[in-house]
């Protein structure tokens, strides 16, 4: 249990670091890759982002927490109890990992690279998806191990591909994406713990779930 928590602080240290680091002007790398991205977000590359955006973003921890509320309800009625509260601790889990960006935002008060409504670090956006793989990746290890790694390899290609879309879209820096994906698995791997979920039972969901 140490290593999961002692993980969780590092990670939202960095998360508050960095926020704090990126507050004024546009950090190093962000005004790199924000001069060379310059205007795309009006051409092919900004629509196909836009697409992208559209599909992965705040509807997905949206309909995940629906899909666990009726998950937990189904559960309940065919009787197996532990398998329930296993899952609504996930959907906690969720809720949890995703108000981060409500937390932080205003704390931070970032200003976007172009006009937009709504503070940057960290992306909400970001935070979306990765808040929901992380779920979905902790509710593998508890209720379907053999599709841990499967789920751990969408989660990580569709929160690069989210993160790939705001930048280039121009409404998020480097950092924003960056600093959103520390503060989910900082917070999923605290919540975690405090959730009793990490570490998962090796063998099903234990009786004490």
């Amino acid at each position: 249990m140490r290593t999961p928590v002692a993980a969780g602080v590092a990670l939202l240290a960095a998360f508050v670091v960095l926020g704090v680091l990126v507050r004024g002007e546009p950090y190093g790398p962000d005004a790199l890759i924000g001069q060379a991205l310059h205007d795309e977000w009006r051409g092919p590359a900004g629509f196909l982002a836009g697409v992208v955006s559209a599909v992965l973003g705040p509807v997905l921890p949206i309909v995940a927490a629906v899909v666990l509320v009726v998950a937990v309800l189904r559960l309940r009625h065919r009787g197996r109890a532990d398998a329930a509260r296993v899952v609504t601790r996930v959907l906690v889990l969720l809720l949890a990992c995703r108000a981060t960006s409500w937390v932080a935002k205003p704390l931070f008060a970032r200003e976007r690279p172009r006009v937009y409504p709504d503070f940057a670090y960290p992306s909400g956006h970001v935070v979306s998806v990765a808040c929901t793989g992380f779920a979905i990746v902790v509710l593998c290890l508890w209720l379907a191990p053999r599709l841990v790694s499967r789920a751990v390899r969408i989660a990580v290609l569709a929160t690069l591909l989210c993160a790939a879309s705001r930048i280039v879209l121009d409404v998020h820096w480097l950092t924003d994406t960056i600093g959103a994906v520390l503060a989910v698995c900082g917070v999923g791997l605290l919540s975690g713990v405090a959730l009793r979920l990490l570490p998962p039972a090796r063998r099903g969901v234990a009786s004490s779930a």
